[in-house]
């Protein structure tokens, strides 16, 4: 497909995922590219967190990294509120911790200024 692109590490440039496993994308609240598979370079923490502040405040949820430096790339939602049910068990990268690859255009752009086609999981 011609608007693939490779998902990579903004510390490492480790290949974390793609735009074909791509299910949503949240822009307004958290900036998030939604994906149902990644690379075994994304590693999650067995432990819980709980937002105290912002856009996940009160939500539980498993802090997604790098598996080779070691920088926070997004989560998984354990548990949410109504607004962000729908992002339950899936990875969330956060916009600004990654890298897109272009296989088209063979280039590396920021995340936030990729427009990939409109995915939604909300319906």
């Amino acid at each position: 497909p011609k608007d693939c692109a490779v998902f990579q590490c903004r510390g490492c440039w480790a290949v974390l995922g793609d735009s074909l496993h791509l299910c949503a994308e949240e822009e307004q609240r958290l900036g998030l590219l939604v994906c149902f598979k990644v690379t075994n370079d994304v590693a999650w923490e067995d432990s819980l967190m709980i937002g105290l502040e912002g856009a996940l405040l009160g939500c539980a949820y498993n802090a997604l990294s790098c598996r080779l430096c070691g920088l926070t790339v997004g989560f998984i939602l354990y548990s949410a509120s109504k607004d962000l049910a729908y992002l339950r068990g899936l990875f969330c990268f956060f916009k600004d911790r990654i890298l897109c690859y272009l296989l088209k255009n063979q280039m590396i752009i920021e995340a936030s200024k990729v427009n990939f086609p409109t995915v939604t999981l909300k319906k």
